[in-house]
């Protein structure tokens, strides 16, 4: 009857609702520096069985198709893009933008990432009152390895391999540590926590750290920051097809409503 359209429908709704949610959240972070979109997935629920295939009827033949009506559809997840954004030139010398496969790494708290740890592609570092990298933002989480600029260095110099170089008027150029990158076997496994970090997971696996232009983990270009990798054509044509879908679904409610009401009229 027309009670399982109408739960179908309304299974529709809540699907399409949340994937609404995860195309305005991609759009409210077109300009995000380092921020990796995401999509929503969708997969059908049980199916009724009226008949099986393959059954033999009373000619003794067999039924060539089944009849299986569904019970609609549910959001199975949300996966991240991770494909690279555009470089976006600042000239600043520490702006990072790395170049193929990796997340720096920066210190959070322990009830946040295992270990302490979290990762993010955003390279918008800065420094704080100790002379310590940090990320340029509320938080201004802690690079990982501690790298610290000395207070009278006038220009800082990072190069593709992670080597951090400071200059002081008057002095040699001094190396001040190495920037190491993480990969991870599962990307898109990791967890999104916010402030553009993501922290491991068991379906991520464990972070492979090295040096960057090394075993398969991107460079390094100083002075340039990666775009988030939003295409904001490809998010507004979806925007339009959720819409009409959502329309969709709201006309079958309403066709299933109707349905109903004609069968509780028939008593009269």
């Amino acid at each position: 009857m027309a009670v399982v359209a109408l739960h179908s429908a309304a299974t529709g709704l809540n699907a399409l609702n949340t994937r609404l949610d995860v195309i305005a959240n991609n759009l409210a972070n077109v300009n995000t520096t380092g921020f990796k979109a995401s999509r929503a997935n969708f997969q059908d629920l049980i199916y009724q069985e009226k008949a099986m295939p393959g059954v033999e009827n009373a000619n003794s033949d067999q039924r060539p198709t089944g009849l299986y009506v569904g019970l609609g559809v549910k959001t199975s997840g949300t996966q991240v893009r991770f494909d690279e954004g555009a470089p976006l030139t600042t000239g600043n010398d520490l702006d990072l933008m790395i170049t193929g496969r990796g997340f720096f790494q920066v210190q959070v708290e322990n009830t946040v990432g295992i270990g302490g740890a979290a990762y993010t592609r955003a390279g918008n570092f800065a420094v704080n009152s100790d002379g310590e990298i940090v990320l340029a933002n509320d938080n201004g989480r802690r690079l990982e390895p501690g790298i610290t600029v000395s207070s009278d260095a006038d220009h800082v110099q990072i190069t593709s391999t992670g080597e951090v170089w400071e200059s002081i008027p008057g002095q040699a150029a001094t190396q001040i540590g190495t920037i190491e990158l993480a990969s991870f076997i599962n990307p898109a496994g990791l967890k999104q926590v916010g402030e553009n970090l993501f922290v491991e997971t068991d379906a991520s696996g464990p972070p492979i750290t090295g040096q960057p232009n090394q075993d398969g983990i991107g460079g390094l270009l100083q002075g340039y920051l990666e775009g988030s990798n939003v295409d904001p054509t490809f998010e507004l044509i979806h925007l339009i097809r959720t819409q009409r879908a959502f329309e969709m679904n709201s006309n079958v409610i309403r066709a299933a409503d109707e349905t109903l009401r004609s069968v509780a009229q028939l008593r009269r």
